[in-house]
């Protein structure tokens, strides 16, 4: 069965969102291109890594001789995007991710895929179609991306400073380590 493809080679936007409040929040990648639009969902942890590798793609780009690509050392002011995550319709929850990047048009590429539920002979239990997302970003956006969602990440519950794990706004029970 063919794998139908959401294919995004220059978006008019890339974010990562959350609906929800701290503590309760689900997570989005969400691509736009025109009217086209495509929601994913995917853990904290995913958002958290996915801008990781995105900087670290760019900085070794960065290394090259003469910066062949034009890579930015920070983020292009005019590609800051901090609007809200426009209608949400969840296409798929993000199971494998791969990034990589396409030196031909000098785009960082982001491939996300569903997670499948499988039976005990490891064959998949739905019959519905396959799907993926691709995204290919420009150097500038993908800065620009990773920037948003590493502080759409650090926005959630704050840290508690004796024990490290989420504070609720209903209170927290810290539970230090024994001595």
């Amino acid at each position: 069965m063919p794998t139908l493809v959401h294919e995004f080679a220059w978006p008019d936007r890339v974010v990562i969102g959350t609906v929800g409040v701290p503590g309760s929040r689900t997570f989005y990648l969400q691509v736009r291109t025109g009217k086209q639009i495509v929601s994913i969902a995917l853990e904290k942890q995913q958002s958290a890594q996915l801008a990781e590798k995105i900087d670290e793609i760019l900085d070794q780009l960065l290394t090259l001789e003469g910066n062949p690509f034009s890579v930015p050392t920070g983020t292009p002011i005019e590609l800051v995007d901090n609007d809200q995550l426009e209608a949400v319709e969840e296409q798929f929850r993000t199971g494998a991710m791969t990034l990589g990047w396409d030196p031909t048009t000098a785009q960082v590429v982001i491939e996300a895929y569903p997670i499948i539920d499988v039976d005990d002979d490891d064959e998949p239990l739905d019959a519905e179609v396959p799907e993926m997302l691709l995204v290919r970003m420009p150097v500038g956006a993908a800065r620009a991306f990773a920037k948003r969602t590493r502080e759409v990440v650090g926005a959630g519950r704050p840290a508690c400073p004796l024990c490290g794990y989420p504070v609720d706004a209903d209170g927290h029970v810290c539970t230090l380590p024994e001595v």
